[in-house]
């Protein structure tokens, strides 16, 4: 038998199922810069002041879009849309029809298993909340 989310589609998900599918990455969680010219998004290592840097639970998930102007409530229609997500996102993999990778929670087993695969934020980032203004100097590259 097949997995839930190998086994249906992204709006055939309960929402149960919907939040189990986030890899908890934090990478959504990061101020992003977008270049005006070409579009491009470039990624920085400041992270939303809710989001826990050693495992990447949003510490206000259920009120996050009235505390956080720039959180979005993601959904399988907006998917296609929204071009900043990391291409690693299993939301993403998944509206493309590919699989998750061995690292993600549901495949593993484990919370940890991203993290020590090093496809997280954790401790690799800093709080929104230590941080100046100027983000160009912040930009990262290991962010797929």
């Amino acid at each position: 038998m097949q997995a839930f989310w190998q086994s249906k589609s992204l709006t055939q998900l309960s929402p149960q199922e919907w939040d189990q599918l986030c890899d908890r990455c934090g990478k959504c969680c990061l101020q992003k810069l977008e270049d005006e010219q070409t579009g491009e998004i470039y990624y920085t290592d400041v992270a939303c002041r809710y989001l826990n840097l050693d495992n990447c639970f949003c510490g206000v998930y259920k009120e996050r879009l009235e505390k956080v102007d720039a959180c979005v409530n993601l959904s399988p229609q907006d998917l296609k849309a929204i071009d900043w997500l990391p291409d690693t996102c299993a939301y993403k993999l998944r509206y493309y029809e590919q699989p998750l990778p061995a690292w993600h929670h549901l495949v593993s087993g484990s919370m940890q298993t991203i993290h020590q695969q090093k496809m997280s934020v954790a401790k690799r980032v800093v709080s929104e909340d230590n941080v100046g203004p100027d983000l160009e100097e912040r930009i990262i590259h290991w962010v797929d």
